[in-house]
């Protein structure tokens, strides 16, 4: 995949948050086709998420390759440095993603998943559920949830060969700016 060749286009992500209040990040296309879309988005600042005694930190400057799926109850965010070294994944359980020519939308249904670079996975925010998981959303995030445990994986494997490719070029700073 030549990405240096591909027309730049915008796209704003849509997050829905549970309580309805929604967080946009401006993105570029990377690949669209009529299963997925796959968006680039460079970290402007740098987070930590901590689960137990682990602490994973996606530094400024880092990448997170988001993957949407239309018919999944899920998508995937995929970081690494600037550099192409992995950094961790993240995936959010949602429902009704939308795909326009300017956004990427989806609820996002509290629940995720963390994974480190070495494979292991937490499931996050059960805490901030209003209800017991297997009732929640009448059992869709539990549903969903066990989907991703069963294929996180291959998932993972898959998104780490593919998202290799982009960190080939030294320049992918550089393409980012470019309009």
């Amino acid at each position: 995949m030549n990405m240096m060749k591909q027309k730049i286009k915008n796209i704003i992500e849509r997050k829905i948050r549970y309580d309805s209040t929604t967080v946009d990040h401006h993105c570029r296309l990377l690949k669209e086709d009529s299963q997925k879309i796959v968006l680039l988005h460079k970290i402007e600042e740098s987070f930590s998420m901590k689960v137990d005694e682990r602490e994973l930190t996606i530094q400024k400057g880092s990448y997170t390759i988001a993957y949407y799926w239309i018919d999944k109850p899920y998508n995937l965010y995929f970081w690494r440095d600037a550099k192409g070294n992995y950094l961790g994944s993240y995936f959010n359980i949602v429902r009704d993603t939308t795909v326009t020519d300017k956004m990427v939308s989806f609820e996002d249904l509290i629940i995720d998943i963390l994974v480190l670079p070495n494979g292991e996975n937490f499931i996050l925010d059960e805490n901030e559920l209003p209800e017991p998981i297997e009732q929640f959303e009448d059992g869709y995030v539990l549903n969903a949830l066990n989907l991703i445990l069963e294929v996180i994986d291959s998932i993972i494997q898959n998104v780490k060969l593919e998202t290799e490719n982009l960190f080939k070029y030294d320049g992918i700073d550089k393409w980012l700016i470019e309009s």
